[in-house]
């Protein structure tokens, strides 16, 4: 069964963070309880949160980007692709204003999955980079093969992708924007097609990088 997070989650995240009053953003996805031994002998039960686990994915400079290009930072991932006419330009023009706020901050990195590995190779990405108007160091957009994003997207980002050759474009995906933090687990999804999930967005990053020095 895929798992996905729903609008209705997706909501309750939206509710969450509305009511968080700057203080701590809640961990979402799978989680489990393990018992730990401390050095001293004792045990206790601790938490163990999902996270996004290791990659390796060509950038639109046809370069490796793996975990590492992403150590120490908060970043907003999202899965979309280059010829998309429904929900991605949309989502780029408002994920673009929230890379316009945070570009000065090194703590805040962007990652752009696409979910086309016939059509957008990283020189097409290379051109939409361009034609967006971002410093593709700080925004990553990143390619590999259908296997891989997919189960990236799906099983470990909880966002749905899909070929379909009935829909317009060819495919059909979910335009959440989901926001990792330092321990690559996730802590927030937005809807990169509305301008208020987006502005939450925005201030939730900032409550996640105060959350992160304490």
């Amino acid at each position: 069964m895929k798992r996905i997070i729903l609008p209705a989650l997706a909501l309750l995240i939206g509710i969450v963070s509305a009511c968080n009053n700057n203080k701590t953003l809640p961990i979402y996805g799978n989680r489990e309880a393990k018992v730990v031994t401390a050095a001293d002998g004792s045990q206790k039960v601790d938490t163990i949160y999902q996270t996004i686990p290791a990659f390796k994915l060509l950038n639109q400079d046809s370069t490796y980007i793996t975990q590492d290009n992403f150590k120490g930072k908060v970043y907003v991932a999202d899965f979309f692709f280059t010829s998309c006419t429904t929900i991605c330009p949309t989502m780029h023009r408002n994920l673009k204003t929230v890379y316009e706020q945070y570009k000065d901050n090194p703590e805040v990195m962007f990652l752009s999955h696409t979910i086309d590995f016939k059509y957008d190779k990283p020189s097409v990405l290379k051109k939409y980079v361009q034609k967006l108007g971002v410093d593709g160091a700080k925004w990553q957009f990143a390619y590999g093969s259908k296997e891989e994003v997919y189960r990236l997207a799906e099983h470990d980002y909880l966002v749905a992708v899909q070929e379909d050759s009935t829909a317009r474009d060819g495919y059909i995906h979910q335009g959440w924007l989901v926001l990792i933090d330092k321990e690559k687990r996730m802590r927030g999804a937005y809807d990169g097609t509305k301008t208020d999930q987006v502005e939450q967005l925005k201030k939730d990053i900032a409550t996640l990088l105060a959350e992160e020095k304490k």
